[in-house]
């Protein structure tokens, strides 16, 4: 019941996620291991702010990053990666259902220290979407900075939202794998 309520709880983050990231389904570089804080501004959204905490390793780092991008070899009709001096730049169309979400990602940083991700863009079709302006056009900040080792306690994969609510992100995929 608690993973239910979780994942619920969940629910409305992911799916602003996944209406305004872009499918990383290319090779991101890992982030170094330890305690991870991310803050996510939405911007043309009526939505919060969000922080979370993530205790990463190489292994949840890559479940992670294969969860959002994991089905964007056959959604995604493009998918450039640009290489910078200091990060990379991500240009996708992705078409999951009846939904086209064209998609623009600047990240700049350091994945050992502290990046900054922002994301802007549009979806087309479907349903709309409750405080998504009717131009389905939005913008995304991910400001993440790496604090240190991970908290005693927690395990890599843990993601741990401001409200103190807990989910291991590896627990969750071992579970949807199984039968």
């Amino acid at each position: 019941m608690r993973r239910r309520f979780a994942f619920a709880a969940l629910l409305p983050i992911a799916v602003s996620l996944i209406d305004v990231l872009p499918a990383f389904a290319i090779d991101m570089p890992a982030r170094k291991p330890g305690l991870w804080e991310l803050k996510m501004v939405f911007e043309g959204r009526k939505l919060p702010a969000q922080e979370m905490k993530q205790c990463t390793d190489a292994a949840s780092d890559k479940v992670m990053n294969s969860n959002f991008g994991g089905s964007a070899q056959t959604a995604c009709s493009k998918q450039d990666v640009t290489k910078s001096a200091n990060g990379m730049i991500v240009d996708s169309v992705c078409k999951f259902g009846d939904v086209t979400t064209t998609s623009h990602a600047v990240i700049t940083g350091s994945f050992d220290s502290a990046y900054t991700m922002s994301v802007t863009s549009t979806r087309e079709g479907g349903p709309p979407i409750p405080g998504m302006p009717a131009t389905g056009a939005t913008q995304m900040t991910i400001q993440a900075k790496w604090l240190g080792p991970c908290a005693a306690g927690q395990r890599p994969g843990d993601v741990t939202m401001a409200n103190g609510m807990t989910m291991n992100v590896i627990d969750i995929s071992s579970k949807a794998a199984r039968p």
